[in-house]
């Protein structure tokens, strides 16, 4: 359904454009968690910690009800610039992703931003990742049937795991799965692309917010030119896993994740990218009857079983 005159009036009061994420980004925390209280959970799954250098991430794990065995295993990146969301906001999400798939869900807690600045998230998503590549025996599951996925600036960590995954020589995804994905590192008026300027200030997410996210992530300006950072600057991404992009049709990220669709089927990369009509960035958190969600896990399963 197309974004009437009435439901864009809603979607400007909801965008927020005055707020200083920079200030108030704990808030947002505090919000996003109030909005996904923690109960005891209606479907299975169990937290576990993986250990890293000086330090052990947490990651929940779901499974698909009504399954004896799991097909695969999805490790998850969650969405929130960087800064916020964790495994309890995303929980319904992956027990959905579960269900929807029939894959078993790693959904990874990785450090968040100011506090913990770039490379910490994605190192963090590379240690989870790594372990469980390394060590089949964990799930009894062949690495070929393990794929990446994130959605938003998880999107961009299953990226940037699988570039650093090729670079480090351990391991190498077979698949990826990218929603919605921030690949670049300008969103500012003089971005390149049309999508920042066509919807980054009245459809939810705005390219303000965005900006004011990748300030408190990067460590200092040379960030911004690390393809760790932003995987669309990259000057090779050849030898990289078959790759599922679904973007948003009203997301201000919507060109730039399909221009690293393009850059990827440029490398000889196995590349679909699909444009989820009329969709809002951050749709795959909807309700499971909403139609961009059931569209989306029809892709996701057609991908997955090629």
């Amino acid at each position: 359904m197309a974004i009437n005159k009435a439901m864009k009036t809603a979607l400007k009061a909801l965008s927020y454009p005055d707020l200083d994420i920079k200030k108030t980004y704990k808030l947002k925390r505090q919000l996003k968690n109030a909005a996904h209280p923690y109960i005891k959970p209606l479907y299975k799954m169990w937290d576990h910690k993986i250990p890293s250098l000086d330090h052990e991430i947490p990651v929940r794990i779901f499974m698909p009800s009504g399954e004896e065995n799991a097909k695969g295993i999805l490790i998850f990146f969650h969405g929130g610039g960087f800064v916020v969301g964790n495994i309890d906001s995303y929980s319904s999400v992956c027990a959905n992703m579960a269900n929807q798939t029939g894959y078993l869900v790693v959904s990874v807690d990785y450090r968040l931003a100011p506090e913990y600045h770039f490379p910490a998230a994605p190192e963090d998503c590379y240690a989870v990742t790594r372990e469980i590549f390394m060590d089949c025996t964990l799930f009894d599951i062949p690495r070929e049937r393990i794929a990446l996925i994130g959605d938003s600036a998880g999107g961009n960590l299953a990226a940037v795991v699988s570039l650093m995954a090729r670079d480090r020589g351990e391991f190498l995804p077979s698949k990826q799965i990218l929603l919605y994905p921030q690949t670049g590192n300008d969103h500012s008026e003089s971005s390149p692309f049309a999508s920042v300027n066509e919807y980054g200030t009245e459809y939810l997410l705005t390219a303000k917010r965005i900006s004011e996210y990748m300030e408190l992530y990067q460590n200092s300006e040379e960030d911004r030119q690390n393809p760790y950072f932003a995987p669309l600057l990259a000057e090779d991404v050849s030898n990289q896993p078959d790759t599922l992009i679904i973007t948003a049709g009203y997301d201000p990220l919507r060109d730039e994740g399909e221009a690293y669709g393009k850059k990827l089927h440029d490398f000889g990369n196995q590349v679909q990218v699909y444009r989820m009509k009329d969709a809002l960035h951050g749709f795959i958190a909807l309700p499971k009857r909403f139609v961009h969600v059931k569209r989306s896990y029809e892709l996701i399963n057609r991908f997955l079983e090629k």
